[in-house]
């Protein structure tokens, strides 16, 4: 057997909330990712965990959950690790009667946004799928992407994918299928992506992109999806009238205290298009 902890904080009262599964890399409360008092004053019930606590970022696959599984060529990575994590914790999420669980979201950052990406794209429970800065193998489309590239990232952390992804360094135009599959795979869900101007190893507007292909997939079910202006986004352009979501801010690498309201505001419009 195994087991992680999870944090959970929930504004006072008897209200049923919207919450989100917050793929956490600290288990602080607050922390500097996490402005846990404001979005609590919003309304929102956050269920945290640390994705250390799942197993660790490295090659060690003998740690935590992956000591349970082997490792091959077609087998899972931590990322799916982590993912598989998330979807534990909404299924705790369930139990608990002051959560409205029609109203789930699942939100992470960075390497932590590309799990919350596969999280929600495998469990429909998580009507809100939320990925910040998430690049590479993330949100961003892989062909003719600027910054970081698949022989990048597998090369550094080759232990987050299947060993059958390193097939395509240097050769992502053999690949049958590019990021926006993956995200597609939200659809009719609610879908949140979000860019910093300055984080051009995540390439902010091959984000972008991958959404525009994903409106399609919206505009096939009958829902309005991206609603974006037809140019590429400047900081500070926030597109949310549809299921997909998008802003860009100015500034680096993190989750900001801006991310999280925009995030939160997703949210709480409550599925009203």
């Amino acid at each position: 057997e195994f087991s992680f902890p999870v944090s959970v904080v929930k504004p006072k009262g008897s209200k049923k909330t919207p919450c989100v599964v917050h793929i956490a890399f600290r288990p602080d409360i607050p922390d500097k990712y996490y402005p846990a008092e404001e979005v609590l004053d919003l309304g929102l019930t956050v269920f945290t965990f640390c994705y250390k606590d799942v197993t660790t970022d490295d090659e060690n696959f003998e740690s935590g959950l992956a000591a349970m599984y082997d490792r091959s060529k077609w087998t899972w990575g931590k990322i799916g690790m982590w993912a598989f994590a998330a979807m534990r914790v909404c299924d705790m999420v369930h139990t608990f009667d002051y959560v409205d669980s029609e109203n789930i979201a699942v939100m992470g950052h960075s390497r932590l946004g590309k799990t919350a990406l596969l999280a929600g794209a495998l469990d429909e429970r998580f009507k809100y799928v939320i990925s910040n800065n998430s690049g590479c193998s993330g949100a961003a489309i892989s062909r003719d992407k600027e910054g970081e590239r698949i022989k990048d990232i597998c090369n550094r952390f080759g232990y987050w994918f299947c060993n059958n992804y390193k097939k395509y360094m240097d050769n992502e135009k053999d690949m049958p299928f590019d990021q926006h599959f993956l995200l597609s795979l939200v659809c009719p869900r609610y879908l949140y992506v979000s860019s910093a101007i300055e984080d051009t190893w995540a390439d902010p507007f091959n984000e972008f992109i991958t959404l525009k292909a994903v409106d399609s997939v919206y505009e096939m079910h009958g829902v309005a999806g991206f609603t974006s202006e037809d140019r590429f986004p400047k900081p500070g352009d926030v597109f949310s009238k549809g299921r997909v979501g998008y802003h860009l801010r100015e500034g680096t690498h993190y989750v900001s205290r801006y991310d999280w309201l925009k995030f939160a505001e997703f949210i709480l419009k409550g599925g009203s298009v």
